[in-house]
């Protein structure tokens, strides 16, 4: 039996339909659908969503149930409220910029960076510009765009400039010694 898939998944606000293997949900961000493979099957306990074996369990299966049940959570807890990743810009004149759905950064180089955001993400600057809080219903897009922004000037361990997460620590590293 898996771990992660046997837990319940919490509505919230979130209005849920089973339709055989079809789950449709509702909520103040999103409305969408989401089809379980032909191993699971959803019922409705207490007012919370739970993902079942519909038949012999494997590894196989096991897998699949617990991978299932975290994007689907996924993707209910989005429809409720939308996600947050921090970023913080670490460096003397490092700063970032938000245009639209542009973000340009001045990270050290010659020239200025502009990252163009995808339209499910939305980012925000702090007056400093040291801040960048990007935001969205998509937990997967949300990732991804936080670790290009990252790669685009990753911290670095001798003086901690760079891009890091809010919550990430840099091990710091020692440099020549006299």
């Amino acid at each position: 039996m898996s771990k992660i898939g046997r837990k319940p998944i919490d509505l919230g606000s979130v209005q849920v339909e089973i339709q055989g293997s079809e789950i449709r949900y509702k909520g103040k961000n999103l409305a969408g659908s989401y089809q379980l493979p032909h191993e699971l099957k959803a019922e409705m306990r207490d007012k919370k969503l739970v993902i079942l074996s519909a038949g012999d369990v494997n590894s196989q299966v096991n897998q699949a149930w617990g991978l299932h049940r975290v994007l689907l959570a996924n993707e209910i807890q989005g429809a409720d409220k939308k996600f947050e990743k921090i970023l913080k810009i670490v460096g003397l004149g490092f700063k970032a910029m938000v245009t639209g759905s542009k973000i340009q950064f001045s990270l050290g180089f010659s020239h200025k960076i502009d990252y163009v955001l995808p339209a499910d993400v939305s980012g925000a600057v702090d007056k400093t510009g040291q801040i960048l809080t990007l935001s969205s219903v998509d937990k997967e897009s949300l990732g991804l765009v936080g670790s290009q922004i990252r790669a685009l000037r990753p911290p670095e361990p001798y003086k901690g400039t760079g891009i890091q997460y809010a919550t990430e620590v840099v091990r710091r590293k020692v440099g020549k010694a006299k």
